[in-house]
């Protein structure tokens, strides 16, 4: 099960750093394209992709620190380094649309020129490789179960938002001609907008992590069908499970025959944690508490 882990640790490691390379790339071209095309909405997408880059080294950080092995001073292991890193980016995510959405503003104040048509064949590209970054991304979480990678995807699906904001402000701003010039500032202000939102939706799940809120109920249903299975359980009284990054540390109370021997009980309680370790690798430890039941 180790070996899983590390595995699944590994791919999300390696998926944030392949995403921050990506983001490094596109925040140059859109800053150059914005600079050249006289559109601050770009420019303003730069300065969230550049966000996203040091985000992208924080959330690798807490991947790299999560994937330590448990301690005398961290005996549930290191798992919600990941979870603090991804409400850190979660945070920077919100100020950076603070940002856009001030500048926005300052710049609708200001007369400028109407942003170049080429930017628009730039935004174009930058939303169909954003949209895939994000459904990637999405599909890397799910295999490794990793809260940072779901912090990542959205970072991109937010940049993707702010480019189809940004598209639609330069075509009416090219389309309408002078006296909206200022289109794409008040497309950045929109989509400063949609990534506060998403910011949100990102620590309102992160908080919940922390506070161990009971969102696992498909997991603990799942968990509870394979520990019936066990020779010996009759039934299951309670089953709790709270994530620590990528992984899930399960509290469960077992119902046995009253007559069996402590020893027996022990056995049935090892006996659960491991097939459940086994065919759920993300789950870490299970705590089994045998209780004896009622027809004893």
């Amino acid at each position: 099960m180790e070996e899983v882990r590390a595995e699944r640790s590994a791919q999300a490691l390696s998926a944030v750093v392949w995403s921050m390379l990506g983001n490094v790339l596109l925040a140059v071209i859109k800053f150059l394209a914005g600079w050249l095309g006289n559109s601050y909405a770009l420019i303003a997408d730069a300065i969230e992709s550049t966000s996203d880059v040091f985000s992208s080294i924080l959330l690798a950080w807490g991947i790299r620190v999560a994937r330590k092995p448990a301690d005398a001073d961290h005996p549930y292991g290191h798992g919600r380094a990941e979870t603090l890193a991804t409400a850190a980016v979660a945070c920077i995510l919100a100020i950076s649309a603070l940002g856009i959405a001030y500048q926005s503003v300052l710049h609708i104040q200001t007369p400028h020129e109407i942003p170049d048509a080429f930017t628009l064949v730039v935004l174009g590209g930058i939303i169909l490789y954003k949209e895939a970054l994000f459904q990637w991304l999405m599909r890397k979480s799910r295999i490794t179960g990793s809260p940072a990678l779901v912090a990542e995807a959205w970072h991109h699906r937010s940049d993707a938002l702010t480019s189809v904001a940004a598209f639609g402000g330069i075509a009416i701003a090219r389309w309408m001609g002078p006296g909206y010039e200022a289109a794409d500032d008040w497309a950045a202000l929109g989509a400063s907008g949609i990534i506060l939102f998403n910011a949100y939706g990102m620590l309102r799940g992160i908080l919940g992590e922390f506070m161990d809120e009971h969102v696992h109920e498909e997991l603990i249903h799942q968990i509870e069908v394979i520990a019936q299975r066990v020779h010996g359980v009759e039934r299951i009284e309670k089953c709790h499970a709270r994530k620590s990054g990528m992984h899930f540390w399960v509290d469960m109370h077992a119902s046995v025959n009253g007559q069996l021997s402590v020893r027996e009980g022990h056995e049935i309680a090892n006996a659960i944690e491991a097939i459940v370790c086994r065919e759920i690798p993300e789950v870490a430890q299970v705590l089994v508490h045998i209780e004896p039941s009622l027809q004893a």
